[in-house]
């Protein structure tokens, strides 16, 4: 696999582990799409360093299970009138 694309899934890992951030934040912070974070830290990072894949796997599945809650309180700022 090209160096390049096992470096930035490094990246991203490191980014996702530390700060907690969702697959959308990642983005963001990096300036790609929300498909190349999740395809970068779930098939790539696997191949390029299982360790790391073992712990941002954590904070993905993690961040799985409070979406729901995120989304609700999106939707409660959205109708107060709040931005996010």
């Amino acid at each position: 696999m090209n160096d390049c694309l096992c470096k930035r899934a490094c990246e991203l890992a490191v980014y996702m582990i530390e700060t907690g951030a969702t697959v959308r934040a990642a983005a963001r912070h990096f300036g790609i799409s929300k498909s190349t974070v999740h395809k970068d830290l779930t098939q790539r990072l696997r191949q390029c360093s299982p360790p790391l894949y073992a712990q941002v796997r954590e904070v993905l599945d993690e961040n799985k299970r409070e979406r729901h809650i995120r989304g609700g309180l999106a939707t409660r700022r959205k109708y107060k009138g709040e931005t996010a």
